[in-house]
């Protein structure tokens, strides 16, 4: 076993323990409560805790980007953990359409909501200047205000994507491997012909 990288990971665990003290006692900031677009209509942030405290906004890019897309195949496998304590809602830039066709074909089964470019994600973003960044945020509700506790980025090699942590195993990063919408190969001989295939 190689000693070092042992001390690294204990050093990154007692890091990460560290963290989530610091984020407990991190002040909280009042927002408004902002509207977003869903498939059955207006929402608003109030509406989005449904009956919980606590709320996890997922600041998702759109279709258009598959590191969000692998952020997101992740955390629909954690769903039913997450939401045994706290709201979930999965917002982008895409129309509720457009949202519901991406998130079926991937079989998400987040709450969405379209922020649609609007004032929450300029208000909001998890990066300082821009608007359409990956990240998640936590809010809370004390009666009908809501606070923003917490914020984070994300990016390829985050503590939020375990596929990183998983091709480190294998010595590889970014720069070996990027995800993509399918892994699909086409076979060497296509049985149909090979016609219009893309």
């Amino acid at each position: 076993m190689n000693n070092e990288i042992q001390k690294i990971e204990q050093q990154i665990y007692t890091l990460n323990e560290r963290l989530t003290e610091l984020r407990k006692t991190s002040p909280l900031e009042r927002v408004q409560n902002y509207t977003f677009k869903t498939l059955e209509g207006e929402t608003t942030l109030l509406d989005l805790f449904g009956e919980n405290d606590k709320l996890l906004m997922i600041h998702n890019m759109g279709q258009g980007c598959r590191y969000c897309m692998l952020w997101s195949d992740g955390f629909n496998g954690f769903l039913p953990h997450l939401e045994s304590t706290m709201s979930v809602t999965l917002v982008s830039k895409d129309s509720p359409q457009i949202q519901r066709e991406f998130a079926n074909s991937r079989g998400w089964r987040f709450r969405l909501a379209s922020h649609g470019g609007g004032d929450y994600i300029r208000e909001q973003t998890v990066t300082e200047g821009e608007i359409n960044a990956p990240g998640a945020v936590f809010y809370e509700r004390v009666g009908a205000e809501i606070f923003r506790k917490n914020s984070s980025e994300f990016g390829p090699g985050d503590i939020f994507c375990s596929m990183w942590s998983l091709l480190g195993l294998a010595g590889m990063g970014e720069a070996e491997w990027t995800p993509q919408y399918n892994y699909w190969q086409r076979p060497l001989k296509m049985d149909d012909g090979g016609l219009n295939v893309l």
